[in-house]
Formats: C-alpha cells, structure tokens, sequence
C-alpha cells in the first residue's frame, strides 16, 4: 500500500477513507456548507491538501449516489490532480437538476479520489502513423 501524506487545513474535515473494502475511490468532503441552485456550479473546497510521489497522480470523480439522487455532477470529470501540486482540493460540481435546489453540510462526502501510477510518454513526430482495423473512424465507427 502506498503513502499519501494528508494536511488538514481545516481540521474538523474527515480524512479521505474508503467506504468499503476493495474499493477504488477514498470519500472526500466540504469544508463548507453551500447550496446549489438548479443549473448552477460551484468550486467547493475539501480542506485538505495532498502530496503524491513523483509518478502518481489522484483522480477526483464524482459520486454516484450525488448523481442519481440529486443530478449533482462534476463539470470537469475527473478531475487531474499532479504529483507536485500542494494546493487545496477543490471540486468544481454542478447541480443538472432543472428545478430543485440542492444543499450540503460541511463534512458531507462530494467526491472521490482514485489514486493512479502513471506512465510518462515520449511523443516522436512521424509521417504516417501504422495501420489499424479501426483506422480513422470516429465517434461510433465501431458500431452501436
């Protein structure tokens, strides 16, 4: 199990934790309580700031039971967060909901966070790129 090191810059936030064995996505929460209004999207601050070894990077996804229950969402999904970046966590989510308000409390879990090794690329410029069997079809090219 790797190490990620945590610093609370609100200390009465909850540490990220997994809900369940085996899962993929740590819980993470506000620090504030906000409302969103139908339509509208807010950056919402988790109190915590993380520092991952070069080579990883924490993926923010957005919560599924948020979705379904509410039509709460995250605009830019998922969210990248890099190995050297020390700032807050911040979730920008959205309320898709037509007519209905949402509202939350400080310490109501919003997001996820999926920590992932990531493989570095080596871009090389060429003239023609090799053959596939999908070659250059696009959206729907492979069938419905």
């Amino acid at each position: 199990m790797m190490e990620v090191l945590i610093k609370r810059l609100d200390p009465s936030v909850p540490m990220p934790s997994y809900a369940k064995g085996g899962d993929a996505g740590a819980d993470i929460a506000t620090r504030i309580d906000f409302t969103l209004k139908a339509g509208e999207r807010m950056l919402v601050p988790t109190g915590i700031s993380i520092a991952l070894p070069n080579g990883y990077v924490a993926l923010v996804h957005p919560r599924s039971g948020l979705a379904i229950k509410y039509g709460v969402s995250m605009v830019n999904t998922p969210g990248t967060v890099d190995a050297g970046f020390r700032g807050e966590l911040q979730v920008i989510l959205i309320n898709h909901d037509l007519t209905e308000s949402v509202s939350f409390k400080k310490g109501d879990r919003i997001a996820q966070l999926v920590i992932q090794q990531v493989e570095r690329a080596e871009f090389v410029e060429v003239i023609q790129l090799p053959g596939s069997d999908r070659a250059t079809g696009g959206f729907g090219s492979t069938g419905t």
